[in-house]
């Protein structure tokens, strides 16, 4: 009958079907929208600080005044040593990689949430944007490791007097750099990718997170050293390292300083523990994903 068109599927470039597998993730979708994620890279990046006076400054500000509140709380108040690394230099490394996994874990638990307007209008892959989050940090974390980088060679040559103990020598523990880095991002995304499938339904487990990652923080040798722990309780110690974080976090201080103390069974468990939580996170996720429009 003239008037009616023929629909020839054939023409079509895209053909969107449910998913049927459980592990269906297509991540050579994902790597096709790969411009798509350097995009919502950039938006993270300008919004974040978008009509602030200081902007990308903060970056530097955070890190400065937060090592200068542990140093007076927890090495001069609390005589918490630090040796053979100076108090500032060793609680800015913490801070530096424990702000990357922060972010990371925080941001990707309400990315689904914080993006459904975005979900409901176009089609393109969802992990695209827990993906952009962790690349997005990853500029910042940049930054601050640049920053700490700056605060070791001011103590090595400019203020040598303060902590004539201090010394640098370059080895493969730098080696374990890019590894511990991969390791928090997996780290963050799995356990993001969780929460916030999660949230999608019972949104009580934002205001978890919130609470949940200052506590963790205090379980995990960010404002201590192990070996404080180890010395002064050491009926904690494997408690403290039950901690996936805790090996994470003095393998990077180990990599990037040398110093402090690292124990290959605990990081093994660490790495272990990332990619488990990262494939049970992928797996909900896949399985959250066919209805959380309906929820969220």
């Amino acid at each position: 009958m003239p008037g009616i068109p023929i629909i020839d599927n054939n023409n079509w470039t895209e053909v969107i079907t449910p998913r049927k597998k459980l592990l269906d993730i297509k991540l050579r979708e994902v790597w096709h929208y790969r411009d798509l994620v350097l995009l919502f890279v950039k938006r993270d990046m300008a919004a974040q600080y978008k009509q602030t006076v200081l902007g990308p400054v903060w970056y530097v500000i955070q890190p400065i005044f937060t090592t200068i509140v542990f140093f007076f709380v927890f090495n001069k108040v609390a005589g918490i040593d630090t040796k053979p690394v100076p108090p500032p230099v060793f609680y800015m490394s913490s801070i530096t990689i424990w702000n990357y996994f922060s972010t990371c874990f925080t941001a990707t638990s309400g990315v689904f949430v914080a993006n459904a307007s975005i979900f409901g209008k176009v089609y393109f892959p969802r992990l695209v944007l827990p993906i952009s989050v962790i690349i997005s940090n990853m500029v910042k974390f940049g930054i601050q490791l640049c920053l700490l980088v700056i605060v070791i060679l001011y103590f090595l040559f400019i203020d040598k007097n303060s902590y004539p103990y201090f010394s640098y020598h370059f080895g493969p523990h730098l080696l374990l750099l890019p590894v511990i880095i991969l390791a928090m991002a997996g780290l963050g995304l799995g356990g993001g990718i969780i929460i916030s499938s999660v949230t999608t339904k019972y949104r009580d487990f934002t205001v978890l997170v919130t609470f949940g990652m200052q506590l963790m923080m205090y379980i995990s040798p960010v404002p201590y050293p192990f070996k404080y722990v180890a010395l002064k309780h050491p009926q904690y110690q494997t408690l403290l390292l039950s901690n996936p974080l805790s090996s994470l976090i003095e393998g990077f201080r180990y990599a990037i300083l040398g110093e402090g103390t690292i124990s290959v069974g605990w990081f093994i468990y660490s790495c272990a523990f990332t990619l488990f939580t990262l494939f049970i996170g992928i797996l909900i996720f896949s399985k959250v994903e066919r209805t959380f429009m309906d929820t969220v």
